[in-house]
This record gives C-alpha cells, sequence and structure tokens, in this order.
C-alpha cells in the first residue's frame, strides 16, 4: 500500500523535540569511596595539627622485686603532625535568558548546575587527597595545598627499584615537603600484598579497606595463592566494591576507585584518617554584574592522617 500524497510523515519533520530525558544522564562517575570511608571532623585553624602517640615496645622482662624502690619509666611522647586546609570552588554562571529556556535536561537552570558543580568538586577533593602532593603553607599570592594520603605514608611501604619514600618537614613531624618518588613499575602480586598488610598489622592497626584501580582490581581477584580467599559482600553500605579479601589478619574489603593512582595500592584503616573541614561544603551568591546570575560552591578543607603506621602501600605497581 502506497502513502497518500502530501501525507505528513516524521521523516520530513526538523521540528521534533529530540527524546532525551528530562533528567540529564552523567556518564562521569561520581562516586569517591576515599572520603565516603574515613571520618570527619573540623579544623580550627588552616594548619591544624594533631598528635600520634606510639606505646613503648612490650618486654617480658617486666619483673620487680618485692619491697623495691620504683623509678618512674621514660614518657610516653608524641609525635605531631600537621597539614595545610586548601579552598576548592566550582562557579557556575547562568543568562537570565538561558534560564528562562525550555531546554531539554535543565541543564540551563542555576539549581542543576550547582549540583552539578557540587559533584564535580567533590571529584576534586578525592582526586586530590588520592594523589601524590605535599603540602603548601600558601601566601598571599599562592594558594595553600593539603598533602594527599600518599604523602604522609613512610613506614608500612613496598615500593619498586629505585622508589624513595616521602618526606616531611621535620624527618619524622610536621607535614610532607618533598613527595614519594616513583620507582620502578611492577605488576602487584598477593605476595606484595601480604607483606604489607602484615607490616600493617604488626605496626598495631587493624586495616580494613584496600583501594585499588581498574587494572590492580582485575590482578587481585585473579590470585591464585593458597591462603586467596574471597567471598562475595553481605552489605554495601560504604561504597560499590565486591570482593572482600580474607587475609591472615582479617578481611579486607577490596574498593576499586576511578580518582587514585593506578599505580598505587593504598591499605587502609578508615578509623585513622579524616578529612578535616575549616569551611564546609556551601554555597553562595555573587555579585550581580549584568544580566546573569552567579553562584560559587566552595570549601576548605585538609586531611589528617592520624598515624601513618595504622596504614600500608604498594606502590609502582602496573609494570
Amino acid at each position: 500500500m502506497s502513502v497518500p500524497t502530501n501525507t505528513a510523515q516524521t521523516y520530513q519533520s526538523t521540528v521534533i523535540r529530540e527524546d532525551l530525558s528530562k533528567i540529564a544522564e552523567l556518564i562521569a562517575p561520581t562516586e569517591t569511596p576515599f572520603m565516603t570511608a574515613i571520618g570527619k571532623t573540623t579544623a580550627a585553624s588552616t594548619h591544624p595539627e594533631w598528635v600520634t602517640v606510639d606505646l613503648a615496645a612490650a618486654v617480658d622482662t617486666n619483673a620487680e622485686i618485692e619491697g623495691n624502690d620504683v623509678t618512674a619509666d621514660a614518657m610516653t611522647e608524641g609525635v605531631r603532625l600537621s597539614n595545610y586546609t586548601m579552598i576548592s570552588d566550582k562557579v557556575a554562571q547562568v543568562s537570565s535568558t538561558r534560564e528562562n529556556a525550555d531546554e531539554v535536561g535543565d541543564l540551563n537552570r542555576m539549581s542543576k548546575q550547582v549540583a552539578l558543580k557540587t559533584q564535580e568538586l567533590k571529584r576534586d577533593m578525592e582526586k586530590q587527597i588520592l594523589s601524590n602532593k605535599v603540602a603548601a603553607a600558601g601566601s598571599a599570592s599562592v594558594a595553600r595545598v593539603s598533602a594527599s594520603f600518599p604523602s604522609f605514608l613512610q613506614t608500612n611501604v613496598s615500593r619498586g627499584t629505585s622508589g624513595v619514600n616521602p618526606v616531611l618537614s621535620g624527618t619524622t613531624t610536621g607535614y610532607p615537603t618533598t613527595a614519594a618518588v616513583d620507582g620502578t613499575q611492577r605488576a602487584v602480586t598477593e605476595a606484595l600484598l601480604k607483606a604489607v598488610i602484615a607490616l600493617v598489622w604488626n605496626s598495631g592497626s587493624d586495616p580494613s579497606l584496600v583501594f585499588v584501580g581498574s587494572a590492580n582490581k582485575q590482578l587481585i581477584s585473579a590470585f591464585t595463592g593458597n591462603a586467596t580467599t574471597f567471598r562475595e559482600m553481605d552489605s554495601r553500605k560504604i561504597v560499590a566494591a565486591i570482593d572482600v579479601y580474607t587475609s591472615d589478619f582479617g578481611e579486607l574489603q577490596i574498593v576499586p576507585s576511578r580518582l587514585m593512582r593506578a599505580r598505587d595500592v593504598l591499605i587502609v584503616d578508615p578509623s585513622k584518617v579524616e578529612i578535616a573541614y575549616f569551611q564546609k561544603l556551601q554555597q553562595t551568591p555573587l555579585a550581580k554584574t549584568g544580566h546573569s546570575e552567579k553562584r560559587m560552591v566552595f570549601t576548605e578543607y585538609c586531611l589528617k592522617v592520624l598515624n601513618e603506621r595504622a596504614h600500608g602501600i604498594v606502590a609502582d605497581t602496573g609494570g
């Protein structure tokens, strides 16, 4: 059967509205598993400091003579660590005309732009925290920078050939001033992972999370050692990971992270690291100077690694 002459069909139309969702679909991932897992606190200044305390080594000679006089043992001293807060922001600006336009996805709305900028800002924070960066005090013309998590890790480490630990301003105190030097890359193995988990446990911690990139996640899932035990998670309350590794010292959740360095494997005790906010995440309108509105989403924060001996790193993987 033929179509009658001059019958209007969709093939000829150039004004049909596209079949797009009114809610724009995001391709970029928005998960921030590290920030989700760790603690939250407030910072009292732009240069917060904290103290970590290690107990004296246990001995098996602590026996006293009956009636003996006693002398004071060495003081249990702490180590002072610090970091600098950094300000991060995202700014949305929408003209009054576009705000009133009927756009597919409503991306022209200031409310939608603020929500998207907030997600972008959180991703920036996650990437900063998991990078290999040192702290910077800043100045009137230079921004302060918060040191990243790997930049604190000196004790429970496994590095490739020529890899070098980060350096603190006071060697064992202060804040990171020299980032870790990357070494020769090598494939992550179960032996490497087990060795660092043991180091962390011997230091007195009970790590529960292992953060990895996609390549290392697949390699860990393929471990075939006799001691390897995986099981499916019973809950996904923290992040969407699928495996739990049963080590000799407890179970550790394997957490895939899109925003960390692919060469790092981070063993983490989430109770011993916090993100400290000097200014909590918020939005504020900026001065109106014409036919548009501007809003800024911002925060000021730093990372507090409460005890770097509670964590570990298998660095320089991926070779």
